[in-house]
């Protein structure tokens, strides 16, 4: 079982304070990349996986989708997903992805925003997720980049008076384990290749890949995102079963 680091008090709480969390997808800078990648989502049927508090399964109706499953691990969070929504359409379960199962092609497109790290079997939610999709659905998500948390110290670093980002043990894949909001937080370390051909072997056509930074209109506006630019943080991912 995947570890429910959502569920602890001290990271419940951070998390509901960070800007993604109290403004939805308008607090993630990166959305704006993300939503270019989406297809129509009129009448589809979609599962949201890793959904929190359920801001993208509220966008996805709104865009015309038939019918949204959310699915986290963490009770906390499906609860406060529940009482965020009133759609019929919407339904939310509680859900390990490292243990997932859903029915054959049952869904016309897959989502997910920075849950795959946490996955330790990802080929095998890959292979879930291929074989729960209908032939030409799209499937896009979103991870820490592997340069962002490949070392076993990630962190800015002064070197010779430049900053600099750790990209030690970058091929040694694996879990890690950081302090992010707790302590303890444990997460699933794989190189961009072993994402992208876990992918490709599992029979899904790589669409899009995008190593995500901020456009200068938004650092204008936000100048602490000028250290994204510097080394990438969230790779985007866009395939096609």
């Amino acid at each position: 079982m995947a570890q429910n680091i959502y569920d602890k008090p001290e990271f419940f709480e951070g998390y509901s304070q960070l800007g993604r969390s109290v403004h939805g997808l308008a607090g993630a800078a990166e959305w704006p990349a993300i939503r270019a990648q989406l297809p129509d989502l009129s009448g589809k049927r979609v599962v949201d996986l890793g959904c929190g508090f359920g801001w993208f399964s509220r966008y996805a109706r709104e865009a015309g989708a038939a019918q949204v499953l959310g699915l986290d691990l963490s009770e906390k969070m499906i609860a406060r997903a529940r009482t965020d929504t009133s759609d019929p359409a919407i339904d939310y379960r509680i859900a390990d992805l490292d243990q997932l199962d859903l029915p054959e092609e049952s869904f016309d497109f897959a989502y997910s925003s920075l849950v795959f790290h946490y996955v330790e079997d990802f080929g095998r939610l890959v292979t879930t997720i291929h074989g729960a999709l209908v032939p030409g659905a799209h499937f896009v998500f979103t991870i820490e980049h592997p340069i962002y948390m490949a070392s076993l110290n990630p962190g800015w670093r002064l070197e010779n008076g430049e900053r600099t980002w750790p990209v030690d043990h970058y091929s040694a894949e694996g879990p890690r384990t950081t302090d992010w909001l707790a302590k303890g937080v444990i997460k699933h370390h794989r190189t961009t290749g072993t994402t992208l051909n876990t992918l490709i072997s599992t029979g899904f056509a790589i669409r899009h890949v995008q190593e995500w930074r901020p456009t200068e209109a938004q650092i204008a506006e936000i100048p602490a995102l000028a250290e994204e630019v510097d080394r990438p943080m969230i790779l985007i991912v866009k395939v096609q079963k």
